[in-house]
C-alpha cells in the first residue's frame, strides 16, 4: 500500500510529536519558573499531552493502514509510545504540583525541569536527523547528548534526595517531593529510552 500524497511521512508525524512534547516540557519550566496560577498553567500542560495522544493515534492509524513502512513496525510502535511516555509523565509532574499543595518550587526540582526541557529539544532534532537513516556524526551527538543529560540528571537527582532526607524537617514535605523528584527522573529516563531506541535503529539499518 503506498502512502497518499497528503499523508505525512512517519518521519513527519514523529517530529511533529516530539515537538509537542518539547512544548509540554517547555510549559513545565514555565510553570516551575513562574509559579503562579498553578491550575491555568497546568490546564495549559494537559492541553499539550493531549496533543501529543492525538499525535501518536495519528502514528499508529497510519501504521496499521501501512502495508510497506521505512522502519520496522516495532519500532514505530516504540518511538511514538515512548515519546508519549515522555508527555505523559510531564504531566503527571504538573498534577503533582496541584495535587499535592506544593507552595514552591525548590531549586533542584527547577534543574531537573531545565533539563528535560535540553533533552526534548535534542530529541526534536533526533526525530529530524532519522529521515536520513544513517549514523551521521551529527545523530550520534545527539543520542550521546541525550544519554549525557540523564547521566547528569541522575546524580542531581541522588542529591537532591539526600538532601531531603537530611534537612528537610517537616516529613510531609519529604513525602511530596520524592514523589517529584522520582517522576522528574522518570521522565527523563523515558528521554534517554528513546535516544536509546532510535540509537538501535541505526544500527540495524547500517
Amino acid at each position: 500500500m503506498k502512502m497518499g500524497k497528503k499523508e505525512p511521512s512517519f518521519f513527519d508525524l514523529f517530529v511533529e510529536t516530539a515537538q509537542a512534547t518539547c512544548s509540554a516540557a517547555q510549559k513545565l519550566e514555565q510553570l516551575t519558573d513562574n509559579f503562579t496560577d498553578i491550575l491555568s498553567q497546568v490546564r495549559e500542560i494537559e492541553d499539550m499531552e493531549h496533543e501529543c495522544d492525538n499525535q501518536v493515534h495519528k502514528i499508529l492509524n497510519q501504521l496499521n493502514k501501512s502495508f510497506i513502512t521505512p522502519i520496522d513496525r516495532e519500532d514505530i510502535f516504540l518511538i511514538a509510545k515512548e515519546i508519549d511516555n515522555i508527555t505523559d509523565s510531564i504531566e503527571s509532574t504538573a498534577h503533582r504540583f496541584s495535587m499535592l499543595n506544593v507552595t514552591s518550587i525548590r531549586e533542584e526540582a527547577k534543574v531537573l525541569v531545565k533539563m528535560i526541557v535540553q533533552a526534548t529539544i535534542e530529541l526534536e532534532k533526533l526525530m529530524n536527523e532519522l529521515r536520513s537513516m544513517k549514523a551521521t556524526p551529527t545523530l550520534k551527538e545527539k543520542i550521546i547528548e541525550v544519554n549525557r543529560i540523564e547521566d547528569e540528571g541522575d546524580v542531581i537527582f541522588r542529591k537532591a534526595i539526600s538532601d531531603l532526607f537530611a534537612s528537610e524537617p517537616n516529613p510531609l514535605e519529604v513525602i511530596k517531593w520524592k514523589e517529584i523528584f522520582e517522576y522528574l527522573e522518570n521522565t527523563l529516563d523515558a528521554c534517554e529510552d528513546v535516544a536509546n531506541i532510535v540509537e538501535g535503529i541505526i544500527t540495524k539499518h547500517s
